[in-house]
């Protein structure tokens, strides 16, 4: 393939070139560190320069370098680890001829390694205690960059260059590099919480032959060997509850899965989700956990309650608000869906009078989703426990003993957008077949989200499933609130794109 390059990728590649010409690999080999910036921040940051004279600290340190000005016989770096930058202090005197051209030679961009110990310069009027840095007196080229830095990286027209070359933006900012940090951290203190209250997580497959669990478009593949067209799944709730069946009691996953559908601040056509069952509990044991989780990662990984997510500032202390589907409608149009058992014809001619647009295959249910999804959703911006969903859109939950046009369900909605969904799970094989067989109707009329018949689920439940709640999370919004992101493209380190023109 041929490739052109421009004059500084040119210079770059003889400095490679000379490199090797002196018996140095440009792309270097294992190297030993015995510290790094934090380590050396937080042991020396109020250390003065006399004490870290008089009680020397030797380190052996790595990354790559930021920053570089000489001056005569003297170079200051600043180079950036996982944790962070840290300056560089080289003297010719000190370092040696050869090794000093090495320094000389070097570009933005390459990494090094560096033996020395822990440092202070001089005091000056804009540092008043000088900066805290490392004195070399060793220089271990390890890494060649053959490419520059681009010039005002996120200052770039198309900001989705960001996204596209990711490696970039880790390296250049600093709120990339600490949201990719902060996600493990949340995942692993969830695994934490849950852990401690006995939950084992599991892995489920993420092919599948049918269309269960969630409602929503697959990706469609095929298996050669088997002949056979596949689904990357939608959920991971039914192979969960089987689990239960199976005598696990309370298990969760996190788990990519996959919706072939738009992409926006909020969707990702591949995004990781939780999902979470436990025998025994019911709706109000899954708003209690959803609650005290929330709140144990906010103390925890972020030591607040307050976050400023979507342009709202979001308040997770207190007890959260808790409010039914029907109500919240009412108060916003003055429709009453629960007190009134409308017909499909009444309704329909509400939702025409308020704009709303029936499709085919909607019932009762449907419009009253509709309406919500229209009037109200965006208007739930502190942490809301909507509940009170229609059955005809929750097809694996139980239905409410008092009012069975509704279902024992909850979503979470914060700043506007739902980030969880509970359920009191149905466990009835015979009515879960009968919900199945009302999605397979609704398929029959054009609903390209409609569940499959998973008979083996079906029989599964025939053996006993405990009571039980269930709730699904989408991770990727649990992550956009607490390291308060704007996009999920954020907080997602690679994710999809749309192809660049001529690629």
């Amino acid at each position: 393939m041929e490739r052109e390059f421009n004059d500084q990728q040119l210079v770059r590649r003889q400095k490679a070139e000379d490199l090797k010409a002196k018996g140095i690999d440009p792309f270097g080999h294992s190297f030993k560190t015995t510290s790094n910036s934090k380590i050396i921040r937080e042991n020396f940051n109020e250390t003065s320069k006399e004490d870290l004279e008089n009680n020397r600290t030797d380190v052996v340190i790595a990354g790559r370098i930021m920053s570089k000005r000489r001056m005569g016989k003297m170079c200051f770096m600043h180079i950036q680890d996982r944790y962070g930058q840290i300056q560089i202090v080289i003297n010719k005197a000190d370092l040696g001829e050869e090794p000093y051209e090495l320094v000389k030679a070097s570009d933005i961009g390459d990494i090094i390694g560096i033996d020395g110990y822990v440092y202070r310069t001089n005091p000056s009027e804009s540092n008043p205690k000088g900066e805290l840095s490392v004195y070399a007196l060793k220089y271990t080229h390890l890494t060649k960059a053959l490419s520059p830095f681009p010039e005002k990286f996120h200052g770039l027209t198309d900001v989705e260059e960001r996204y596209r070359r990711r490696y970039l933006d880790l390296i250049m900012n600093d709120d990339a590099r600490k949201v990719a940090f902060l996600r493990p951290q949340i995942l692993s203190t969830i695994r934490e919480f849950l852990n401690n209250r006995e939950f084992t997580e599991v892995e489920t497959p993420v092919l599948t032959t049918l269309l269960t669990g969630a409602s929503a478009r697959p990706f469609i593949t095929h298996h050669n060997s088997q002949d056979l067209d596949m689904y990357l799944r939608i959920a991971l709730e039914l192979n969960l509850k089987r689990l239960l069946v199976g005598g696990m009691e309370r298990v969760y996953e996190i788990g990519r899965t996959f919706r072939n559908e738009g992409m926006d601040q909020q969707h990702n056509p591949e995004f990781t989700m939780m999902e979470i069952y436990q025998a025994y509990s019911d709706l109000d044991g899954m708003m209690e956990l959803t609650e005290s989780m929330y709140k144990y990662i906010a103390e925890k990984v972020c030591g607040k309650t307050t976050f400023r997510y979507l342009g709202q500032d979001i308040d997770l202390s207190g007890d959260w608000k808790k409010v039914s589907m029907c109500e919240a409608i009412k108060e916003k149009t003055g429709i009453d869906f629960k007190a009134n058992n409308y017909t499909l014809e009444e309704a329909t001619k509400l939702a025409k009078e308020h704009e709303i647009e029936v499709e085919k295959h909607f019932t009762v249910g449907h419009i009253i989703n509709a309406f919500f999804e229209k009037y109200v959703e965006e208007t739930l911006i502190q942490p809301t426990f909507l509940y009170g969903h229609p059955i005809e859109i929750s097809p694996l939950t139980q239905a409410n003993k008092e009012d069975p046009r509704f279902v024992e369900r909850f979503e979470l909605f914060i700043s506007g957008h739902e980030c969880a969904n509970a359920y009191t799970e149905l466990n009835d094989p015979i009515d879960q077949l009968q919900r199945f067989e009302d999605q397979l109707k609704a398929k029959e009329l054009g609903d390209e989200e409609a569940n499959d018949i998973d008979m083996d689920f079906i029989e599964a439940l025939e053996y006993g499933m405990p009571p039980a709640g269930g709730i699904g999370y989408g991770i990727d919004r649990m992550i956009m609130l607490f390291s308060e992101s704007e996009s999920i493209r954020d907080v997602i380190l690679f994710p999809t794109m749309k192809p660049r023109d001529g690629e």
